[in-house]
């Protein structure tokens, strides 16, 4: 049932929000330039890796070595909006749609990060990854809306 409502919500959140999809794609094509999604390689269900797929947030910028510019230099003002609203995030409904996420679990994190879990911590790959968490619920927006 919860793959079922998972497609369904997908679905209808990427037909309602096209035309916004639409111009964050824009945004960043124009002001922060190709490529307008940003792909990395995460651990979902069984540790079994897939591609996460947001809107870019970031400039590619290198110093003199070709060694990558701290973020701090590379963030764009429009990054700095879209993350701070979790709508660089909106594409990760098409990973919902494809399988490799749910719209809630635990969110996927970095694959440096797989040796490091204890056996309790590898049980968050026993599920598919979500787009919102348990912690994003508990502590942010909805605790906000709510007055807590």
């Amino acid at each position: 049932m919860k793959r079922v409502t998972d497609i369904f919500l997908s679905v209808l959140l990427l037909v309602l929000l096209f035309p916004l999809l639409v111009l964050i794609a824009l945004a960043v094509r124009l002001m922060i330039g190709k490529p307008v999604l940003y792909r990395q390689r995460r651990p979902g269900l069984n540790a079994k890796t897939f591609e996460l797929v947001k809107f870019r947030t970031m400039l590619v910028m290198h110093d003199a070595v070709d060694s990558q510019l701290p973020d701090k230099y590379r963030m764009t003002v429009l990054g700095q909006i879209l993350r701070r609203t979790s709508l660089d995030e909106l594409p990760e409904l098409w990973n919902v749609l494809r399988g490799e996420m749910s719209l809630v679990g635990p969110r996927p994190l970095l694959i440096e990060y797989l040796p490091l879990y204890t056996p309790e911590q590898r049980r968050r790959h026993e599920v598919l990854p979500g787009v919102t968490g348990w912690a994003q619920v508990r502590h942010g927006y909805v605790n906000e809306m709510a007055g807590f």
